[in-house]
């Protein structure tokens, strides 16, 4: 995985697991969600997509549609064995207690599968708002993990990623989204 992140360069590009937990990205992503705080971590452990969105509140400033992104997190931790699996019932129980409401009623009335791809809208404090095209990969169910690769949506945020990469300009293409 850590070969195949490396090939796509500049995109900003992470792989999680089944908790959400980002476990390697490129550079492009650093660039991406470090100033955000996506990558802080919880807890001392791994940063952690999900957590981020519900018990963060810089998460709110930096995604715009709030509201869908954090439909998308309950039901990405939905798919499968949700609270039979340990792990991801001791998550839940986390995020019930720190974002209350916002998380456990998703979890009660949220049915469907999360998003494979789509365009997500993020404010980065040194570009601005920014349209992600993303393309979620899921790798063979034994290992149970994901890979998000993001793309500039329109022009505007194609210039943007140029500039935080330091790369040059066309080096991320808009895609249609």
């Amino acid at each position: 995985m850590r070969a195949l992140l490396d090939r796509l360069e500049p995109a900003p590009a992470v792989l999680l697991n089944r908790l959400s937990e980002a476990l390697a990205w490129t550079d492009g992503y650093e660039r991406l969600a470090r100033p955000i705080g996506l990558l802080d971590g919880c807890d001392g452990g791994p940063p952690n997509l999900t957590h981020f969105v519900f018990a963060d509140s810089r998460a709110r400033t930096a995604f715009p549609d709030w509201d869908r992104v954090a439909d998308d997190q309950v039901a990405a931790l939905k798919q499968g064995p949700f609270r039979a699996d340990r792990h991801i019932a001791a998550l839940a129980d986390q995020l019930t207690i720190t974002a209350g409401a916002a998380f456990a009623e998703r979890v009660r009335t949220l049915p469907g599968l999360p998003r494979p791809n789509g365009v997500v809208r993020l404010v980065h404090p040194e570009v601005g708002e920014l349209r992600l095209a993303f393309e979620t990969l899921e790798l063979p169910a034994d290992d149970e993990q994901l890979l998000v690769v993001h793309l500039p949506a329109d022009e505007a945020a194609s210039a943007a990623l140029d500039r935080l990469t330091g790369r040059r300009s066309g080096a991320l293409r808009a895609v249609s989204g």
